[in-house]
């Protein structure tokens, strides 16, 4: 009988598998089993099952997202808001084209931000808002927010930015180092905080509250418009450009996490997600990982709240960063985060080139030279 010996199996045998003696039960069962699979089966479970697994071990998050369609509906579309600016046109005449009055003196404007490491893009954000804002309220934690110890940048570096100490509100907070911990509580942690510093820095109601990322930077003739014109929204999100790794690479004008609120005292609570259906457009910009060193991009993708999409190691090789810099890849390989297919197809591989300088930030046009790698045709970054 093969199956016990390992040569051949009659077909009597075969027949009446199942009834041998019990000391070779297991190799009699197993030889019946292996005897009823054919060679395609075979294939199927010990090379196409496992090639498949550690397909989907390398791709699950693409299939995820490609399939996110499926799984998620969009939002709910917002009011979009037409905004009409030219320097030539008086205040008085910009804010009557929104249906809004016009006040005898400007709102006063808080400009509130949490910091990590963003020290040229915080420059260039201050530079440009100076001469609207009333108070600029900076919170600096020694812990990112996925628990990592980390330096006081901002402190560290506060000599370069002496021009705002007379209107600089800033404040430090003690991280809490819970290991394993959803990053997102570590960031509400930080912006309950931040809330607390408004209340130092002065802010009263009606006062402009300007809530958004470093990053996220609203255009300079956006705030004063809004300071100066009556009726806004008591809460405006802000449709900002979006941009990745420099002004070369515009992805879409999908932004709209930034927002401006007329502020309440009891009501008015520091977020960063949806807090209305108003969004004004076309309103600034979002400069995402636009650094200068490549050290810069390596901390924040350790750092951040989405660190969770640092799934390999070779992810943070500062050769392959500066590779994806260059073609406007994504640095975490990954499909667009959108809800439709036709949007996720559309927006597949690198974004392309823009080589327009037009409409951005006044001060990095007035700096160009110590902004270079900002803008287009500048892809290359410092290793530290």
């Amino acid at each position: 009988m093969c199956c016990a010996v390992g040569h051949y199996c009659s077909k009597k045998n075969s027949d009446v598998c199942g009834q041998e003696s019990s000391q070779v039960w297991g190799m009699s069962r197993m030889c019946c089993i292996l005897r009823a699979l054919d060679v395609k089966t075979l294939i199927f479970v010990f090379a196409v099952v496992p090639m498949c697994t550690f397909g989907i071990y390398l791709h699950g998050q693409k299939i995820s997202y490609f399939l996110r369609p499926l799984w998620e509906k969009p939002p709910k579309p917002f009011n979009v808001i037409p905004h009409y600016y030219n320097e030539i046109v008086s205040m008085e005449n910009l804010c009557r084209l929104h249906g809004w009055g016009v006040r005898e003196f400007p709102r006063r404007v808080y400009d509130a931000v949490l910091f990590s490491n963003e020290l040229e893009i915080l420059n260039l954000r201050w530079r440009d808002l100076y001469p609207y804002i009333t108070q600029f309220v900076l919170l600096e934690s020694n812990s990112t927010f996925t628990g990592r110890p980390k330096p006081l940048v901002f402190k560290g570096n506060r000599e370069q930015f002496r021009f705002v100490d007379s209107r600089l509100t800033y404040g430090t907070i003690g991280g809490r180092f819970i290991k394993g911990e959803n990053p997102f509580i570590e960031e509400a942690y930080q912006r309950v905080a931040l809330d607390h510093l408004l209340k130092i820095a002065g802010i009263s109601d009606d006062d402009l509250l300007i809530m958004s990322d470093v990053d996220e930077i609203p255009s300079a003739h956006t705030i004063n418009l809004l300071r100066w014109c009556d009726d806004v929204p008591s809460i405006l999100h802000l449709q900002l450009k979006n941009y990745l790794y420099s002004f070369e690479f515009l992805a879409d004008d999908n932004s709209w996490r930034a927002s401006v609120h007329r502020y309440q005292s009891g009501k008015t609570r520091y977020a960063h997600y949806r807090q209305s259906d108003n969004l004004l457009a076309d309103a600034g910009w979002h400069c995402s990982f636009c650094f200068r060193r490549i050290s810069d991009f390596i901390f924040k993708m350790k750092a951040y709240s989405h660190n969770d999409r640092v799934r390999f190691s070779h992810y943070l090789n500062p050769k392959r960063i500066q590779d994806v810099i260059c073609k406007g890849a994504d640095l975490f390989d990954m499909l667009p985060e959108e809800y439709t297919f036709k949007e996720i197809i559309g927006k597949m591989g690198p974004i392309p080139h823009s080589y327009s300088a037009v409409h951005l930030p006044a001060y990095l046009l007035k700096n160009a030279d110590k902004y270079r790698f900002l803008l287009p045709g500048n892809c290359f970054r410092e290793d530290r």
